[in-house]
């Protein structure tokens, strides 16, 4: 009996569709974007055609307009739109979108779907959350903000939030506020939907990081914002999934925004080995091609192991969730490993082509710069080593063996 690693010839088959979108179509583009006119009208048009081709929201079931992937032609399917920034935009597949969309698919009601969820599956519209707070960090049950029933209409909202991706683009926030501060930890927080703009929602500012900015950062989805939260009035209709749920909800989302930031990470890596590939076949240095150099050729299979790896985490993530399995230790080993192996790549590939690399010529500086947040966003490092190694205890005293903490069911 052989162990099967054949993909189905309908994803295959989507894959490629994709992977040529993104080369023929999104790769391009990015030359074309210059300021936020130009960007609204490249986006615009690489979205109709992208409708008409059938590419739109791959993760999303069909009777709700998306594609309706399954988990690994999903994760085909990102790994190939990270090659471009446009990549995921232009299929509506972006984040922090992609994971409210489904959020709301599932726990919204009737209400929340028409007026909220409809509009962000039509592109009409973008998301953003706001759970981060200065004073929890990484601890999302130490979150401050405030949630208080006024009567049975409204909730209202006091507190602050930070590192809200993407709310500068937003018409719609979603809140995570404590509505039982004598609940378990876990079942003190609540979620609400927030139109935009909001008097009682104000952006202080987006927050200045390490990444390279630029006039369009904000207008791409690509800020990070600091949020004052002050007598926000919300209607209890507005009230996602439940009180108590916003915990669960969180926790449910980001699992699906790790893997995407994973398989997003496997796409650039893919394209900076590319880049690094085509310069040192081109590039001579004392008579000789740097392709023909023995270091320059471990460099790059060092590279080529580290996507090797990536590829084969995500792909049986993947296997996992088809099969409805707990994948949530794989999903924090795979969230450290690909934020670590994005990093390396991109870096060697800056290497590789010296001073070039480091300036703006390519796009890989402006990557160096972005990726060093995987290490931080939805979760750091070491809360998910913590976890890891905490499951690998209890898998020994349960079992004698710590092999089911470390991909043993493979076996």
């Amino acid at each position: 009996m052989a162990i099967d690693f054949d993909i189905p010839e309908e994803a295959k088959a989507i894959r490629n569709k994709v992977r040529q979108w993104v080369h023929d179509e999104c790769i391009p583009a990015e030359k074309r974007i210059t300021d936020e006119a130009s960007f609204k009208s490249v986006l615009a048009e690489l979205r109709a055609k992208a409708r008409a081709q059938g590419f739109w929201c791959p993760f999303i079931p069909k009777e709700y307009g998306g594609m309706g992937l399954g988990p690994l032609a999903n994760a085909l399917v990102q790994m190939e739109l990270g090659e471009s920034h446009l990549g995921a935009l232009s299929m509506n597949s972006q984040g922090p979108d992609d994971a409210t969309m489904l959020t709301l698919l599932a726990h919204g009601t009737e209400f929340q779907k028409e007026k909220y969820l409809k509009p962000l599956l039509n592109g009409e519209k973008r998301v953003c959350y706001s759970m981060t707070e200065k004073a929890a960090g990484a601890d999302a049950t130490g979150m401050q903000t405030r949630a208080v029933k006024d009567g049975n209409e409204n909730y209202v909202l006091n507190g602050e939030k930070w590192f809200s991706s993407a709310a500068s683009a937003a018409d719609i926030a979603v809140v995570m506020a404590m509505t039982d501060p004598e609940a378990p930890r876990h079942q003190r927080y609540s979620t609400f939907i927030v139109e935009l703009p909001n008097p009682g929602y104000v952006i202080k500012r987006d927050i200045e990081t390490m990444a390279v900015h630029g006039p369009l950062s904000s207008v791409m989805g690509g800020g990070h914002s600091e949020i004052e939260i002050k007598d926000l009035v919300v209607p209890a209709e507005n009230l996602l999934g439940g009180e108590g749920q916003g915990f669960n909800m969180g926790q449910h989302r980001l699992a699906y925004g790790r893997l995407r930031h994973g398989m997003h990470n496997v796409a650039m890596a893919q394209r900076a080995l590319d880049l690094a590939a085509a310069h040192v076949t081109k590039r001579e240095t004392f008579g000789k091609l740097l392709s023909e150099r023995q270091g320059v050729q471990w460099m790059l299979a060092d590279c080529a192991s580290e996507l090797y790896m990536a590829r084969l985490m995500l792909l049986h993530i993947a296997y996992k969730a088809e099969k409805g399995m707990d994948l949530r230790q794989e999903n924090s080993i795979a969230k450290v490993f690909l934020a670590h192996m994005v990093h390396k790549v991109v870096d060697t590939a800056i290497q590789l082509h010296g001073a070039l690399g480091y300036s703006r010529d390519t796009p890989l500086a402006a990557w160096y710069t972005h990726i060093r947040s995987q290490r931080l966003v939805d979760g750091p490092d070491e809360v998910h080593r913590w976890t890891v190694g905490r499951n690998v205890i209890k898998a020994y005293q349960q079992h004698g063996t710590t092999a089911s903490a470390a991909g043993g069911d493979l076996l």
